[in-house]
């Protein structure tokens, strides 16, 4: 009776990847994403070891997600007009061609600063492109009755890999060098084009003509902008990415400078991130309802903030991984939540180009942020920084404490089933 009932969870757990399409993106974005998190972790040591420049770690996250910002909401029109299949195969040999490019020069000892900025711009367009395609692509693949299964999913996929990825790169960088990361991740990318080729979904047509294009864009805005709860929670994403999420970018100088450790401690921090985002993910697979979705949202925020405040402060390598874990848990906690409320609100016509918003709000605010918070951690050091981001994450908490008493109120005077569009509403 027991095996019994383990095997039924594991089967609800996983119930998304008996879609064949999904299961092969699935395990091709797995690889691949190793790969990214391995460049990602290097490309940042390497930035430090060239610059030993907090500022200049800034301008690199700067760089890398300046292209989502400008071009994240094109993207979702054409998202919405394309073979997202066909999208998916261009932007993954791109960003295969820029990481051989990284690896190329970094194993010819010309790399520079600049050469690092500028392939990170290149990084940053295509995944402006890249991301709604992804999002919009796992409808199609699961259908609706899936969806909740494979946003988690995939999102344990990703954190799988930021566990994963960095635990490597840690050892590589301190045994043979950045390099051996960039090859790496460009070998990765075989993967996920090898599985995104033998991914079948129907094809749609292509519609033409730009100035069509354009009222195809202010449609998705204006429907964005009608509609309260997706118009709420876009708002706090992207003010809690812009300020909260940006740890990552000062890392290298918590390791070198604070903790005084090596690559190999860069590596486990960033993994201890991972770990907890992991969690996370595998706690979401579980079929949730409208207001357990809610909660997370002020669970996730909650959670990441404390735990990013006393991330700060901490001077024990032991510490500042647990309060990595804690903080990657509330993370991703409240970001597929969110996306999640999302997905299951908007409608399928405009789905291309409210997750090219959502996109646009959870990386393209990060530009801003990045460079803010370099220049404070420039003046005011690393701790100071990272506290502002904490505050950030404290402060919508906070919001969404309120919204949850307002909802809660007017569902207690107006006892009604409430369908899943009111979300944050």
């Amino acid at each position: 009776m027991g095996s019994r009932s383990a095997r039924e969870s594991l089967a609800t757990t996983f119930r998304s990847l008996r879609h064949r399409n999904f299961r092969l993106y699935w395990i091709g974005q797995l690889v691949s994403l190793i790969g990214t998190w391995m460049q990602t972790v290097a490309q940042g040591w390497l930035m430090h070891r060239l610059t030993s420049s907090p500022f200049m770690l800034g301008l690199l996250g700067f760089c890398q997600f300046a292209p989502v910002l400008l071009f994240s909401l094109w993207a979702g029109v054409i998202a919405d007009r394309v073979d997202k299949r066909k999208l998916l195969l261009v932007t993954q040999s791109v960003a295969m061609a820029q990481a051989i490019l990284l690896a190329a020069i970094t194993s010819a000892g010309i790399v520079q600063p600049w050469m690092v900025l500028a392939l990170a711009v290149l990084f940053g367009i295509f995944n402006a492109f890249d991301l709604p395609a992804r999002q919009t692509l796992l409808v199609e693949m699961v259908g609706k009755e899936d969806l909740t299964n494979a946003i988690a999913l995939n999102s344990a996929a990703f954190n799988a890999a930021r566990v994963i990825g960095p635990a490597f790169a840690g050892v590589l960088v301190a045994t043979t060098g950045e390099q051996g990361c960039f090859w790496i991740n460009a070998l990765s990318y075989v993967a996920v084009i090898y599985s995104l080729w033998l991914i079948r979904v129907a094809a749609r047509p292509a519609e033409q003509g730009a100035s069509r294009a354009l009222q195809h864009l202010r449609e998705g805005v204006e429907y964005s902008w009608r509609t309260g709860p997706i118009r709420n929670l876009l708002i706090l994403l992207g003010i809690a990415s812009g300020l909260g999420f940006q740890y990552m970018i000062l890392l290298p100088v918590f390791t070198r400078d604070i903790l005084h450790a090596g690559p190999s401690v860069y590596g486990l921090l960033v993994s201890s991130f991972g770990v907890g985002s992991l969690l996370s993910a595998v706690v979401l697979t579980r079929s949730l309802d409208r207001w357990a979705l809610r909660r997370n949202l002020l669970v996730g925020l909650a959670s990441s903030g404390i735990a990013m405040g006393t991330f700060a402060w901490s001077r024990w390598v032991p510490l500042s991984a647990a309060m990595g874990l804690i903080a990657g848990f509330g993370l991703i906690l409240y970001v597929a939540s969110t996306n999640t409320l999302i997905q299951h609100t908007v409608e399928d016509r405009f789905r291309g180009r409210v997750m090219s918003l959502y996109t646009m709000m959870l990386i393209g605010t990060a530009p801003l942020g990045s460079l803010l918070l370099g220049s404070i951690a420039q003046r005011f050091h690393a701790p100071v920084a990272t506290s502002v981001s904490a505050l950030a994450l404290l402060g919508g908490a906070l919001w969404v404490s309120y919204r949850l008493r307002v909802i809660a109120a007017r569902e207690a005077a107006q006892p009604i089933s409430v369908p899943m569009t009111e979300k944050l509403g």
